[in-house]
């Protein structure tokens, strides 16, 4: 793959900064302005303030801090922060379509697993793309011949390897440990640990947020609210600052409890899953529960000790692990960014969220959207099955 990273899309970068041995764009126009480009850089280094780190080293500049961006780093900005930063930044709509169509291809590539169907398609559609690249770039003018480069061309062979190897993380030269991982988690139950700090006690937990834990306990359990301030108080309830999938998975931090520097990454936004009533605004209607994603926050983490009682239907003490987040109102707009599976959306709620522990699934990502002032995001989630390398130290 690094026939992608370190060549392909290093040249497309050089084609649109006007710095490609000297060719200009000819008949076409899909060169950036130089504070356009500038602009882009910027926000590709800032982004790794709202991205974990556990996604990727902090991004580089790619403009002055070139010789730092290795072909992880290109790896990351193309499949999830191109996308983003060159939304609306070329003359013609057909440059940057062009670039979404690789980079759909490359997560196909990228998959684990992949039907003929998938082989097939990417025969046809790389082949396509350079038939495409070529009508803009190399414009069949003798004198622009250096646009095309034998990177170019191998692109027209990938299905082929794939065909005679398998998919390419099967041969590629990146460390193999998040294959492993997956492994990992199909032998063991989807768990996870706490870990600190810690607050216990009387005042561990604000009277707002536990009012707000008993509501999501009386449905939890099915009784009145009236019953679970009968049997639970405030004292049986502790608070933590972090916690870690132990299915190869992330550690995830409470934003209420952890407080993070100004340069420091953010570990607090999740990916969360719940069971929602598709009738819930049908009052008569039965219930029928959908599994729906959500993001936000995670602002608190919250263990609970439930005594035993007949109320409760449980013949022993048991401990609820819930998590509090302040969820981010998606947006469903049309977006060309939904067919790479980015999604869209607003600053966070004020209202939290009260789930179970295990309905938060993995760290995202967000990247601020450019001429929104900060209010809307793209969604970085890299939790789908696409294979991708992994630095241990």
């Amino acid at each position: 793959m690094h026939l992608l990273w370190e060549n392909v899309i290093k040249n497309l970068i050089l084609l649109w900064t006007g710095e490609y041995k000297g060719i200009d764009p000819g008949c076409e126009a899909y060169e950036l302005e130089r504070d356009v480009w500038a602009a882009i850089c910027k926000a590709t280094a800032t982004s790794g303030k709202t991205i974990p780190s556990v996604y990727c080293a902090r991004p580089p500049n790619p403009d002055t801090e070139r010789t730092m961006c290795t072909a992880d780093s290109w790896s990351f900005w193309t499949q999830y922060l191109g996308p983003v930063l060159l939304q609306q930044k070329f003359s013609k709509m057909k440059y940057y379509k062009h670039f979404v169509k690789l980079v759909k291809m490359i997560r196909v590539c990228l998959q684990f697993e992949l039907s003929k169907t998938d082989v097939q398609d990417l025969r046809t559609g790389f082949v396509s793309w350079i038939n495409e690249f070529e009508e803009i770039y190399y414009q069949h003018e003798l004198q622009r011949l250096a646009t095309c480069t034998l990177t170019i061309h191998a692109l027209a062979h990938i299905a082929d390897s794939i065909e005679d190897s398998g998919p390419v993380w099967t041969s590629w030269a990146f460390p193999m440990e998040r294959f492993c991982g997956r492994l990992q988690a199909a032998i063991k139950n989807p768990t996870c640990v706490l870990l600190p700090p810690r607050r216990q006690g009387v005042g561990a937990v604000e009277i707002s947020h536990v009012n707000k834990i008993f509501k999501a306990l009386a449905t939890r359990f099915g009784v009145p609210l009236a019953t679970i301030k009968r049997h639970i108080t405030a004292g049986q309830i502790e608070q933590w600052g972090k916690v870690r999938r132990l299915d190869g998975g992330d550690t995830m931090l409470a934003a209420g409890l952890v407080k993070t520097q100004h340069d420091s990454r953010n570990a607090t936004f999740v990916r969360y899953e719940t069971l929602v009533d598709r009738h819930a605004r049908q009052r008569n209607a039965p219930p029928v529960f959908e599994k729906q994603t959500f993001y936000g926050r995670l602002q608190h983490i919250f263990v609970v000790r439930i005594p035993s009682h007949p109320a409760f239907s449980l013949v022993e003490p048991t401990v609820v692990f819930l998590a509090a987040i302040l969820p981010c109102p998606l947006d469903h707009s049309p977006s060309r960014l939904k067919s790479l599976d980015i999604h869209l959306c607003g600053n966070i709620g004020t209202s939290l969220d009260i789930v179970d522990i295990v309905c938060v699934q993995c760290l995202v990502g967000r990247v601020p959207l450019d001429g929104a002032g900060g209010r809307k995001w793209a969604i970085i989630d890299r939790s789908g099955n696409l294979a991708r390398a992994v630095f241990e130290d």
